[in-house]
Formats: structure tokens, sequence, C-alpha cells
């Protein structure tokens, strides 16, 4: 099996995490950890794009995009992703807030974007 190359770019305090250049998002939602800008972005875009790809695996033509950024002591996520085709855009925005939204992901991502490098 290839190695999956993702592209890492950062823009204005923000890092994105896309599949595909140029990143974009026809389909988005956005979160906020209270008290997360001392997270390690990179780690929190790569356990988002994860857990986004399990709620959405079945949505053909979907390249996942991933935006975080601090915002005071705050960190902002966006995401989503470029979508070939067409799709029921409602419903696939609200899978991927509830993705966001989850208590036990946002814990898990913010344990992981902690954890020391090795």
């Amino acid at each position: 099996m290839g190695q999956t190359r993702w592209h890492i770019f950062t823009e204005d305090g923000a890092l994105t995490l896309a599949r595909r250049m140029p990143a974009r998002f026809d389909v988005a939602a956005t979160t906020v950890i209270e008290g997360g800008a001392g997270l390690r972005k990179a780690r929190v875009a790569h356990q988002v794009r994860q857990d986004m790809w399990r709620a959405l695996q079945n949505l053909r033509g979907f390249a996942p995009v991933v935006r975080v950024r601090s915002s005071g002591d705050d960190l902002e996520i966006t995401a989503g992703g470029a979508v070939a085709g067409r799709f029921p855009k409602a419903e696939t925005e609200a899978r991927i807030s509830a993705v966001l939204d989850n208590e036990h992901h946002r814990a898990r991502w913010g344990r992981y974007a902690k954890e020391a490098k090795r």
C-alpha cells in the first residue's frame, strides 16, 4: 500500500491540512475548544481528519480539509472539504458537526495534541 500524502500549510496563524490542493470547503462546520490554544495544531488537525473521514467515508468524491487556528486562548477548528459531484449538504454538515461536538473525540484530540514528541 502506498503512502498517503497530506498537504499542510500555514497562513495567518492557521494550519490547514488538505488531501488535495487547492484546499476547498464545499461543506464545513466549525467548533471552538476553549483553552485549546496551547495544543499542537497539526496533531489536532490529523485527529479531526481521521474522525471526520470515519463519519463520511461513504461520501463519494470527498477530499477532507481541516483548518485549525488559535483565537486568543481558544482553538477554532473548521472541518469539511471538497466534494466532487452532488451530495446532501445539510446532512453532511450535520454529520461533521456531530464529530466536532462529540465530547469523547474532543477529549482524545486534546490528550493526543499534548503528548510529548517521540
